[in-house]
This record gives structure tokens, C-alpha cells and sequence, in this order.
């Protein structure tokens, strides 16, 4: 797909919602839910979803990392996350990884390959994924281990886990399968439930 192809798409997109619908939109939004997801390309929060404009906030990172809470060196990524939960009173949080994850990859691997991308090797970090080289290319297992360290950076969060004590947050852990299509869930988003078809 060209960029020629986005080029024209955005000329018509203003006729793809009714002008009240634009109105709506323009007066404020509610989204139902934070969804934090990879960067990848082949991750569309939205297609994943169904969700329509308004519905949805988005935080989209290299690996669906969610960075430790330190207000005091406080990251766009945590202020999204702040925004969402304290401003827009989100019911919900989704973290969802993915297979074929190149973050994850480097992750399980220590970071070869990264020597030339220190940003990004900060970024990551080196977590507990590390390995010699991951079993299964598409790093399944490790990616799913992946987003559940991710929940449990959240809930260090203090504004987090006030609203999940006050029974007004819920997080949850999915796994979407570029192969298959498929999303996986992690019900009780633990370490020891199982991800389970959605």
C-alpha cells in the first residue's frame, strides 16, 4: 500500500461520519477503555475491536511496555496513562501483546541486535524474558509473560490501584495472534491463569 493510497483516503475521510457525528465527537469524548499496544504495524487496536471514534484511548508503544511510575522523571507514556485513568475515568484497561513481537524477541535475547538502537534498548530494558533464543519464532509464551509483567507494572501505579480497590478499574491481559487472527485473554490478568481464547 502506498502512500499515494493514504494521500487520497484522507481527502475523503471527512464524508466516512455525519456532520452530527463529527459534532459529537468534537464536544468531548468517553472512552470505554485504555487499550495499550504494540507499535506494530500489523496491530490495529481498532480492527482488532470494532471500536468507533470516541470509543477507544490508545497508547501504542515498542513492545506494549508500560514504563515503571516514577512521577518525578514522568515519560508521554505515563501521562497518557494518567490522563486516561484520572480524566477520562477509563472502566477498563486492556494491555495487549502480540506473536511475532520484534521487541519481545529482543527481549528474550538480551537485546542482540539492538547494539544500534540504544533508545531502544533502554526503552526495553531486559526484563525476565531473557533466554538463549526463544523456542518458537513467533515468541508466544514469551510474549504473553510479557504483557503480564506489564500488569503488574500498572497496578504499582497508586492512582491504579486506588480505582481498582474502589471497584472502578478493571485490567485486563489479551494476546493477539497476527497468524490466526485469533485474541486471547488472561481472565483474572494473573500470572496464573492461562490465556484463554477470547
Amino acid at each position: 500500500m502506498s502512500f499515494e493510497h493514504f494521500v487520497r483516503h484522507a481527502r475523503r475521510h471527512s464524508s466516512a461520519l455525519s456532520a452530527d457525528r463529527r459534532q459529537q465527537l468534537a464536544a468531548g469524548q468517553k472512552p470505554s477503555a485504555l487499550f495499550i499496544g504494540c507499535s506494530d504495524s500489523r496491530v490495529i487496536p481498532s480492527q482488532i475491536t470494532g471500536a468507533e471514534p470516541g470509543t477507544l484511548f490508545e497508547l501504542r508503544t515498542a513492545g506494549n511496555v508500560v514504563p515503571e511510575y516514577a512521577p518525578d522523571s514522568a515519560s508521554s507514556e505515563m501521562a497518557t496513562i494518567e490522563y486516561a485513568v484520572l480524566v477520562l475515568r477509563v472502566p477498563e484497561i486492556i494491555v495487549c501483546g502480540h506473536s511475532h513481537c520484534g521487541a519481545v524477541t529482543a527481549l528474550t535475547v538480551a537485546g542482540r541486535g539492538l547494539e544500534e538502537l540504544p533508545a531502544l534498548c533502554t526503552w526495553l530494558g531486559t526484563g525476565d524474558l531473557t533466554c538463549s533464543e526463544p523456542e518458537d519464532p513467533s515468541v508466544r509464551s514469551e510474549s504473553k509473560r510479557h504483557v503480564l509483567e506489564q500488569l503488574r507494572t500498572l497496578r504499582e501505579y497508586p492512582f491504579i490501584r486506588n480505582r481498582i480497590d474502589a471497584g472502578e478499574l478493571r485490567l485486563h491481559g489479551w494476546f493477539y495472534e497476527i497468524d490466526t487472527g485469533l485474541v486471547y485473554t488472561c481472565p483474572q490478568a494473573s500470572e496464573d491463569t492461562d490465556f484463554l481464547p477470547l
